[in-house]
């Protein structure tokens, strides 16, 4: 009986398999192929060549990786500062009213993430919304609040503030009350149950929402682009960059598979450490 279910698990999941293989397995494999091809090259007809991975390291290309990855894991970890309490308190305390604010935030994700990040602009430029309005009523100025590291990555934790608020709520709705109740009564402070009930069973939570961020902070361009000035130079401008500008798809490929392995790792150690089944409500 358990290998027939097994059975029919996977070719129920085949067709699935396929599009997978189609529609993502497929180009990375391509973009691998790229890779090891030779400087300006846009077929592969030609002998392996790996000097777009030196290219990388030689023209200071880890600097963009770097500034991708470290403005990543900044609003990561202030998005799980930010949306902790509100989080707590949709699975633990408002009750009906979560659903309103599910919506609120819902609704956000109806509209361009170009088009906000443009609302931005127009709202902290010089001359704009907040300065021009203050000028004009106190004859008071200021610079605009654009184009540095911090304003990049308020921006990142403006767009993916639902991807880590969501995960967030449902890893809280997984812990018991009669466990932080039992905590409570056998003396324990409140830092106390929130550092040894909260954390650790809603870790599933905290880790897809994480995952989540990071992964989409990372490979993020429009923040720079837009709110940033480009500042800094994040990878994902570079390999857009050597795509279309440069004509440099060897090094655009190099550069994408190399992002994609550090995230992917990344994610894979962090789901490896995830309990699906408890998330997905079947390990009750």
């Amino acid at each position: 009986m358990e290998r027939h279910d097994r059975t029919m698990g996977l070719l129920s999941a085949l067709p699935v398999l396929l599009v997978l293989l189609l529609s993502f397995a497929a180009p990375l494999l391509v973009v691998l192929a790229f890779s090891v091809m030779p400087p300006k090259v846009f077929d592969l007809a030609h002998m392996p060549d790996f000097s777009a991975y030196g290219v990388l390291l030689s023209q200071g290309y880890h600097r963009s990786l770097a500034w991708a990855l470290g403005t990543a894991l900044a609003s990561t970890i202030l998005l799980f500062l930010i949306c902790w309490p509100l989080a707590y308190a949709m699975a633990k305390v408002f009750k009906r009213f979560t659903l309103v604010i599910t919506v609120a935030v819902v609704i956000t994700l109806f509209v361009s993430e170009n088009i906000r990040l443009f609302g931005w602009v127009l709202t902290l430029m010089k001359g704009g919304l907040i300065e021009g309005h203050l000028r004009a009523l106190t004859g008071m100025s200021f610079e605009g609040a654009l184009y540095n590291v911090p304003i990049i990555i308020f921006g990142l934790v403006y767009v993916y503030f639902p991807f880590m608020l969501f995960p967030l709520v449902q890893g809280i709705s997984m812990v018991p009350d009669d466990a932080r109740q039992a905590a409570s009564d056998l003396g324990a402070s409140k830092w106390q149950v929130f550092w040894e009930i909260d954390l650790p069973l809603s870790a599933p939570g905290i880790v897809v929402g994480s995952l989540l961020s990071f992964v989409l902070a990372a490979g993020a361009m429009a923040e720079s682009k837009l709110l940033g000035g480009q500042a800094v130079i994040v990878i994902a401008d570079e390999i857009e960059t050597a795509f279309t500008y440069g004509q440099n798809w060897p090094l655009g490929s190099a550069l994408s598979i190399v992002l994609i392995l550090i995230i992917g790792s990344l994610a894979v150690f962090g789901v490896s450490r995830v309990d699906l089944d408890s998330i997905m409500g079947r390990g009750r």
